[in-house]
């Protein structure tokens, strides 16, 4: 068990994550208006005296993500708001492995944190935060997981929340979102569609935005999965991770977290290779990469059975593009039929029924390799984001 009295959070500031301008973490934060071009960046929360953090304080603590307490943003344990969210397993594929000749094949299965997905432990931090901050109203655009997230951990902490989903979404999000007291509004089209219904319902309102990355607290929650593999891998990092990237909160967390453990003296040595997953039908990441188009602002995708995928304008491109750069990494993209038959093979041969954000990533592997951007050699992590039980009405 953790003793409460003996936990100090090591932040001492918010910091824009182009301009570097500091932000005060004791008031209610957004997002920094950062450059002449007008781009809006998210803020990253920042934290001191790292290297006095001696690993030894994870002895005995609980197995969730609150056991980094040190490297997470809420001041008063007493406002955390937990549903026991973290400290998912990372298992070795050992059939698969043995089938296409990779020895070191492990995925961690975010499915099993509360509601089904990852979106659970960057809602668990965001609605602590909020608490502590005497937030009582919030609102968020949401392709499905996200929304259920929030409206689960705002339940539990006694805060009202409105969730904007596509009218398209399986019934199961929905339907959680409302048990969960949060209002629903559906709109026709993605969650671009609903980030504008969300900006609509703002300016006649008074909500606190938990849009991905425009608040700067679920990143805080999604990056103890960084802090989390380093831990079950004995403090030896993958090579390569391969990650399903919508709007990239994950994907820039866990890059957070290994800096943050770097500087703590928790890990050394060379960072894995961060390769973003994303479907055909959505790849605004991919086209930037490939140079297809300057960035993703025009961009036009199409819905996906991987809802989390569709992703058409993600608010982090700069900061997806950094860790790619940074880690020497990759954007990759799958059709539709690849991810299913990812997943399909993810439970066939493993007993891993994944979400098929969590499939796409078994097929953009192997075009990794193929086209020699990583070895079978090298040990390999692929992170499944979510449950398949809540997306079974999308498969055929």
């Amino acid at each position: 068990m953790i003793k409460t009295d003996l936990l100090t959070s090591h932040i001492t500031h918010l910091e824009c994550a182009v301009s570097k301008k500091k932000f005060s973490h004791l008031e209610i934060q957004t997002f920094s208006a950062s450059d002449e071009e007008g781009w809006k960046s998210p803020l990253y929360a920042k934290y001191g005296s790292l290297k006095n953090i001696d690993i030894t304080v994870l002895k005995d603590r609980v197995s969730s993500l609150w056991r980094y307490f040190e490297f997470l943003p809420v001041l008063n344990p007493e406002n955390v708001v937990s549903l026991g969210e973290g400290m998912t397993p990372v298992i070795k594929l050992e059939n698969l492995g043995k089938q296409l000749e990779i020895p070191n094949l492990f995925l961690k299965d975010e499915s099993l944190n509360p509601t089904g997905s990852f979106k659970a432990r960057g809602q668990a931090v965001a609605v602590s935060k909020m608490k502590e901050l005497g937030i009582n109203r919030c609102i968020v655009p949401t392709a499905g997981n996200a929304g259920g997230a929030l409206a689960a951990y705002c339940a539990k902490a006694n805060i009202d929340v409105t969730v904007v989903m596509p009218r398209h979404t399986p019934e199961i999000f929905k339907l959680e979102c409302q048990y969960f007291g949060a209002e629903l509004i559906l709109v026709d089209g993605l969650i671009s569609d609903c980030g504008k219904v969300v900006a609509e319902m703002r300016s006649k309102g008074d909500y606190f935005d938990v849009s991905t990355m425009k608040e700067p607290y679920r990143l805080e929650g999604k990056k103890t999965m960084g802090f989390e593999i380093a831990e079950q891998m004995n403090w030896e990092l993958p090579d390569v991770i391969f990650y399903p990237t919508g709007g990239g909160t994950g994907l820039i967390g866990i890059w957070k977290a290994f800096h943050e453990m770097k500087e703590a003296g928790w890990i050394t040595g060379k960072f894995p290779k961060m390769i973003a997953v994303q479907t055909a039908n959505c790849q605004p990441i991919v086209w930037s990469f490939e140079g297809k188009h300057e960035s993703s602002a025009g961009y036009r995708a199409k819905a996906s059975v991987a809802n989390g995928l569709a992703v058409p304008f993600p608010f982090a491109e700069k900061q997806i593009f950094q860790v790619l750069k940074e880690s020497e990494g990759y954007a990759i993209s799958v059709s539709e039929e690849e991810l299913m038959v990812g997943t399909k093979s993810l439970a066939k041969n493993e007993g891993l029924f994944v979400a098929p954000e969590g499939g796409a990533l078994l097929p953009a592997m192997i075009k990794a390799i193929e086209n020699k951007w990583i070895s079978a050699d090298d040990k390999i992590l692929l992170l499944n984001t979510g449950s398949a039980y809540k997306y079974a009405e999308n498969f055929k």
